[in-house]
């Protein structure tokens, strides 16, 4: 990533990018790479330009947020999406994240506020309150609370789990615990398996269920 984090807004209405782009400056640490104003265009810029976080609506035309989300995802899984969205229904903010964004904001929400999550999000972390990323647990299919997790998971798997839970990639990862990313990768696709999640962001999401952040 460069010294620069760099955005790409998707939003179907001009004065939000706009209002945005006026807020998303070199000034703040942050750079707009470019702007969608739907979710196929989203998709084809996320692509084209590979930017450091992408800043995604929900609803918009052609493609909706989640659907973008997941096409990304497929060809790009380290992307790393804040939704940015005028929409807090538990069932939205639920689908956006197990498509794979990590964080979620509503458009109300302060400067403050949106610095931190973009540079949250641009770190690899959740930008999600406790509380929540608690309730989106309860959706997803995972093995009893009951059953203590070094009991599920070997040693590696857990210390895995935590590097994902902060954020950090398959190489950081693998820096840290001196073993091979193509270690790392089957690490984490076992855990997931025998954790019954689907993607890194369902784990960092369980990592901070069960208090391992």
């Amino acid at each position: 990533m460069s010294e620069l984090i760099r955005i790409l807004i998707a939003d179907d209405h001009m004065v939000v990018r706009r209002g945005l782009g006026a807020l998303l400056t070199p000034r703040n640490g942050m750079e707009v790479v470019g702007e969608a104003s739907d979710g196929a265009e989203a998709v084809a810029l996320a692509r084209e330009l590979q930017p450091d976080v992408i800043l995604m609506d929900m609803v918009m035309p052609n493609k909706d947020g989640v659907t973008a989300i997941e096409e990304i995802r497929q060809f790009n899984p380290a992307a790393r999406i804040l939704v940015l969205t005028s929409f807090g229904e538990e069932d939205q903010i639920s689908k956006a994240i197990k498509a794979g964004a990590l964080g979620y904001l509503l458009k109300d929400t302060s400067p403050d506020q949106l610095f931190q999550a973009v540079r949250g999000v641009a770190s690899g972390h959740l930008s999600l309150p406790q509380d929540l990323a608690r309730k989106l647990m309860q959706d997803l299919q995972r093995p009893p609370q009951a059953e203590p997790l070094d009991s599920i998971l070997t040693e590696r798997e857990l210390d895995v789990l935590k590097g994902i839970a902060r954020g950090l990639s398959n190489q950081e990862i693998a820096a840290e615990l001196a073993i091979g990313v193509t270690t790392v990768r089957s690490h984490v696709s076992s855990l997931l398996s025998k954790l019954g999640l689907t993607n890194r962001t369902q784990a960092a999401l369980y990592a901070v269920e069960r208090g391992l952040t």
